[in-house]
């Protein structure tokens, strides 16, 4: 019953799920429609026919088969609803041997990846088809929620503790991975992707250190990149383009422009103070916004920093 109607379902542990909601679907449907059906035929049979008719109904004090029937059925109902769907639980709690491992910190409002051969990312966890997975999951300041629809799995981020979760992706492609615990103003846009890859591309993309490779990839201009990585990186949760600012200062118009600092100051938001708010953004913080931005020094590579220095020079 693993793939039951799909219902974009991208592994087998998916499907079971699937399954087993499908399976309550239609033992609870079976059931309304016997007891809906019964209280109709005996409402139509046993209904007020002529004025004045003996309506004294007759005294049945009792049926033993019937009781004991109306209690075996329901219980053997459950039984069977509870093991299924006790299987499938099991299913998604004990990893298979082999797996992957990813450790994920949720924090406002993102999903710091890191890999265990030191490779990192943000909101953007690449994995292999066919493979077991395990998430190692954490937060640095409040509950968030690491939810995968496609997979049916979902798992609470908590600030000191480490939680698991894992899935075995069948289906290569890209699937979306939302936050699922309000977590502030940002949280609507607290989004990542999981891409599976096939097994070769996957080695590949290892061998490249982690990065896009091709020839489309080395022709793309540096402020298209920086514009992907902008968007791939979680900043518009908490910048804008276009309209008001959100938590951060406003990117469109801010490179050039004559920036007021925390302490009087103020300062030219040049090539260097864009470089230095994405690297280590407590150096200099903007006059009226919190200082919460994580630093991307460890996380988003030189390039990739330049690429969106360059994108930001284009918001005029």
């Amino acid at each position: 019953m693993d793939n039951v109607l799909a219902f974009g379902a991208a592994s087998g542990q998916a499907g079971r799920v699937d399954a087993l909601f499908l399976m309550i679907a239609g033992i609870g449907g079976f059931f309304f429609f016997l007891t809906q059906g019964m209280l109709i035929y005996f409402a139509v049979k046993y209904r007020r026919r002529v004025p004045g008719r003996d309506n004294d109904t007759p005294a049945i004090t009792g049926n033993p088969l019937l009781e004991f029937l109306w209690i075996l059925i329901p219980s053997l109902v459950v039984v069977a609803i509870f093991y299924y769907g006790w299987r499938v639980y099991t299913d998604q709690r004990i990893p298979y041997a082999g797996e992957t491992e990813v450790h994920v910190t949720g924090k406002q409002w993102m999903f710091e990846v890191k890999y265990p051969d030191g490779r990192t990312a943000i909101n953007e966890i690449r994995v292999p088809a066919g493979m077991p997975v395990k998430f190692l999951l954490s937060a640095t300041d409040v509950l968030h929620g690491f939810y995968l629809p496609d997979f049916r799995v979902k798992m609470d981020m908590i600030p000191g503790r480490v939680t698991t979760l894992w899935v075995q992706p069948e289906r290569p492609g890209s699937y979306q991975i939302y936050c699922t615990v309000y977590c502030g103003t940002g949280h609507s846009n607290m989004l990542a992707q999981l891409i599976v890859m096939p097994q070769t591309e996957y080695a590949e993309w290892l061998e490249r250190g982690g990065r896009e490779g091709g020839e489309a990839g080395g022709k793309e201009p540096l402020h298209a990149r920086g514009e992907r990585v902008v968007k791939g990186a979680g900043c518009l949760s908490c910048h804008a383009v276009d309209g008001k600012g959100k938590i951060g200062p406003n990117f469109r118009g801010l490179f050039g422009s004559t920036v007021p600092l925390e302490g009087g100051t103020s300062v030219t938001a040049d090539e260097e103070f864009l470089r230095e708010s994405i690297t280590d953004p407590g150096a200099k913080v903007v006059k009226g916004y919190p200082n919460v931005m994580p630093t991307y020094k460890a996380s988003m590579p030189p390039d990739d920093v330049r690429a969106v220095v360059e994108y930001l020079k284009t918001l005029k």
